[in-house]
């Protein structure tokens, strides 16, 4: 796990990257009560949307947040967003905006060691939680309950709103 410099960004780095799920059961919440149910979608970033990624990086990187990566060899096999804006009223969060591993890599625990490291610089960078907008699938929602992570007390508005399915989570650093 590396925290990646400014210098080292390259458009190209996501190319190769495998951002592949289809889900089929879901997790949502119905007026305060959580519920697991059949849904099928696939994700899959198109060489466009991971170039984008790639923007954000920079723009993360200038404003004062992080990204943190894991390589194998010189291929990046997975990365974590710490974004650079602090909120909250009652504790400071910083947004977990993106964690994702490619898929020939997953299950390897790449995405244990991310969280964790993610959590330290979020902390270096002044939070005292991680705020995550995590997709719905039952796979992500219990990687993120293993990570200690549970539903948020403080719900930012923008970020519920950029995807209203996301479930709205925290874990304390």
């Amino acid at each position: 796990m590396e925290i990646l410099q400014i210098e080292d960004v390259l458009t190209e780095m996501l190319d190769s990257f495998e951002r592949f799920q289809i889900t089929t059961r879901v997790i949502f919440n119905d007026r305060g009560t959580w519920f697991e149910t059949g849904d099928s979608f696939e994700d899959n970033w198109t060489l466009e949307r991971k170039r984008q990624i790639v923007e954000h990086f920079k723009d993360t990187i200038k404003n004062g947040g992080a990204v943190v990566i894991a390589k194998q060899g010189a291929q990046l096999i997975g990365f974590a967003i710490i974004e650079a804006v602090p909120f909250g009223s009652e504790s400071i969060y910083r947004e977990l905006s993106f964690l994702h591993v490619t898929r020939s890599v997953r299950g390897r625990k790449v995405g244990e060691y991310l969280f964790l490291k993610a959590k330290e610089v979020a902390k270096l960078l002044g939070a005292e939680k991680l705020y995550i907008g995590a997709h719905p699938s039952v796979e992500t929602q219990n990687f993120y309950r293993k990570m200690g992570c549970v539903q948020a007390v403080e719900i930012n508005e923008f970020i519920y709103k950029r995807e209203i399915r996301d479930i709205q989570l925290e874990v304390t650093l």
